[in-house]
């Protein structure tokens, strides 16, 4: 799971910024934290219970690649059968579920922690590919945490709490992480987000505008673009930077001013393309960083572009 698709999930949940922050934690840690995070991991058998109640509760969220449960329309009844629409709803609850559905999985969430960003505590390749027991400890506690977040929506209060009281301890006792790496253009990247944090209502509708101009005029060359932007960050070793930068937007976007359907319908896309074009601007032609970058300029100015 790419991070702009996991932001685009993390932005359209309730426990999308908390898992954002679970995250960006763990892109800093180093080795000295996984016996400090090893040591707070709980008991198999309190694990066991609780990760049955994340599977129940994961079957039960919708997500857009195995189709959209009716069982799951409401975020207000999470644990019972959601009342039946009245006359005239079941369209609005559809467009509802749409907007909400991920299309990501628990799973490629948990994959994403374990394999991608704690990549650096696995030793060996393929099958032989192990972790020393204080990293799978310390690796399992973390996946803990993120799904406690992830699952916000759907998880009992007591079965989120559990899950996540270790990490808030072990955090507590973490040598100091160091800062977030935002690449050479940190400084761009850091205005952009700080910019739409605050956002005004006209802000909001001027993204709105210019993405919905933006999808019309591009169309497949927008893709091509941010397909430009993702490969510049692989082959320059910034996929880690990039990833940051998508997590901090999704935690930019924690407003109601940028709304939900808006987000949905194609300003997350536009602003995951802009904050994926400034981390790499030095390594995009011309053609391709206009693209990515006119449209956010256009609505917001030029004054965050350093």
């Amino acid at each position: 799971m790419s991070a702009p698709v996991l932001g685009f999930d993390l932005t359209r949940m309730g426990g999308g910024p908390a898992t954002a922050e679970v995250l960006l934690h763990a892109l800093r840690l180093t080795a000295p934290a996984l016996a400090i995070m090893a040591e707070h991991l709980l008991a198999d058998d309190a694990r066991a219970e609780l990760w049955l109640e994340v599977e129940t509760a994961a079957a039960r969220m919708p997500t857009v690649s195995r189709g959209l449960d009716p069982a799951v329309t409401s975020r207000d009844d999470p644990t019972g059968d959601p009342p039946a629409p009245r006359a005239g709803e079941s369209n609005a609850a559809l467009l509802r579920a749409l907007q909400l559905a991920p299309i990501g999985t628990v799973d490629a969430l948990l994959r994403l922690v374990r394999y991608d960003i704690l990549a650096w505590t696995w030793s060996g390749t393929g099958l032989a590919a192990s972790q020393e027991p204080l990293a799978s400890q310390a690796t399992a506690l973390l996946c803990d945490a993120a799904v406690a977040a992830y699952l916000r929506d759907v998880l009992s209060p007591r079965t989120r709490r559990r899950l996540a009281a270790p990490w808030i301890s072990a955090q507590r006792r973490l040598p100091e992480l160091p800062p977030i790496d935002l690449g050479p253009h940190q400084l761009a990247v850091t205005a952009l987000l700080e910019r739409l944090r605050t956002v005004s209502s006209t802000d909001a509708q001027r993204l709105t505008i210019a993405s919905d101009e933006a999808r019309a005029r591009e169309g497949v060359a927008w893709a091509g673009a941010v397909h430009a932007a993702s490969w510049a960050a692989h082959i320059s070793d910034r996929i880690r930077v990039a990833a940051s930068g998508q997590l901090l937007l999704v935690q930019a976007l924690d407003h109601d001013v940028i709304t939900l359907a808006d987000r949905a319908g194609g300003v997350w896309n536009m602003l995951s393309g802009a904050v994926q074009a400034v981390v790499v601007r030095d390594l995009l032609d011309e053609a391709t960083t206009h693209r990515l970058l006119a449209p956010v300029i256009g609505a917001l100015g030029p004054a965050w572009l350093m």
